[in-house]
């Protein structure tokens, strides 16, 4: 009778029979063993782990793909850099052609096409050259660059930690400031040699240097100018403003590679954020405003010498002193907003990207070496 009165109220209770069988003694005169949280006696089932599992995560213990056990290969990186860099230049090339157009805004103050047109501001620049030149200008250049990226980002972003472990002194766990700042300067060199013609024809296009005295088309499209440049100033017009470039890349690479290099490594050292995407963020973000602020100056000379007419400035130096002369010493800071709109963005979409395709790519990697 005790056992049917329990096995009654237990059922009304939503017990199941057979925990009312397991315990003999009426529901009413000692509680049974099933009214206990049943999440303190049985592990969670499959279903509830993988619940918590993904809130763990969307919490910002990982975001993203996780860091592969194997370090990235430096073809890997090569790689990635390239991709990724071509990726940032998509997203940005309007705010660079901007740019490009401010910093060259000014040179030409005899020219009545120079003191018609007036650019003002990083979005008033971009509805004017829209307004003017069509919808596809502020795109103009975008062969070139993406061919830039490929060759130039490729070597100064992905060779850069192979280079800085050929500084390191053996035994020694992390590089010295000296020694990254050494390994960003080789790479930015090395990187601007290869990809020098490229710049130059790019630059020439955001300037709007690819149309004639007439109007009509100079360069028939990216290729038609690197053979048109060579015809008709010579190899050397394909690497002019060489040495500007040079110095322009090497501040700029220390900047965003030393910078981005210093504060990831702080962020894990003291434990303030993961190896994730924040952590991936907050260095780029550093690193673009740096490097804006430290290569400002060297990129206005870079892109007036690279854009001159022959014979308009004898050297870099002179390029400078004109510039000066003419318009004061804040025309080195001409175009900074479209500058570091364009670096900060263009730095924390490059280093996020890279981040993940070497992850990805060494996964792809590891699964093509796997035996199973």
């Amino acid at each position: 009778m005790a056992r049917e009165q329990s096995e009654s109220c237990c059922r009304l209770l939503g017990w199941s029979p057979k925990e009312v069988l397991s315990f003999p003694y009426p529901c009413w005169t000692r509680p049974p063993p099933c009214i206990k949280p049943r999440a303190a006696e049985q592990p969670l089932s499959s279903d509830l782990n993988w619940v918590l599992t993904g809130l763990e995560e969307s919490s910002g213990t990982m975001v993203g793909l996780k860091p592969s056990e194997m370090p990235p290969t430096t073809a890997v990186k090569f790689l990635g850099a390239g991709m990724a860099a071509c990726f940032a230049d998509l997203l940005t090339f309007p705010l660079d052609t901007a740019k490009v157009r401010l910093q060259i805004q000014g040179e030409n103050q005899a020219s009545q096409a120079a003191r018609s047109i007036q650019y003002r501001g990083v979005l008033g620049t971009i509805l004017t050259m829209v307004r003017t030149e069509g919808l596809r200008s502020p795109y103009s250049g975008l062969v070139a660059g993406l061919q830039r990226q490929m060759s130039f980002a490729s070597i100064r972003i992905g060779l850069y930690d192979s280079v800085k472990q050929l500084y390191t002194p053996k035994g020694s766990e992390h590089s010295s400031f000296i020694t990254r700042i050494l390994a960003g300067c080789t790479t930015g060199a090395m990187a601007v040699t290869c990809a020098q013609p490229t710049d130059v024809v790019k630059v020439r296009f955001q300037a709007n240097k690819h149309f004639g005295p007439d109007g009509s088309k100079k360069y028939s499209g990216t290729m038609d100018a690197y053979r048109t440049i060579a015809r008709e100033e010579g190899l050397r017009g394909l690497w002019k403003g060489t040495f500007p470039n040079i110095t322009r890349n090497a501040i700029v690479n220390c900047a965003e590679m030393v910078t981005y290099d210093i504060i990831k490594e702080k962020l894990l050292d003291y434990h303030l954020l993961t190896d994730n995407f924040p952590c991936h963020f907050v260095s780029a973000f550093g690193a673009g405003f740096c490097a804006t602020v430290v290569a400002s100056p060297v990129d206005v000379v870079k892109t007036r010498y690279m854009n001159s007419l022959p014979g308009q400035y004898r050297s870099p130096l002179d390029c400078m002193l004109k510039m000066v002369a003419r318009e004061g010493a804040s025309a080195f800071y001409k175009g900074f907003t479209p500058s570091f709109l364009r670096l900060g963005i263009w730095n924390v979409v490059m280093f996020v990207t890279y981040e993940q395709l070497k992850r990805a790519l060494m996964n792809v990697q590891m699964l093509r070496e796997s035996p199973f």
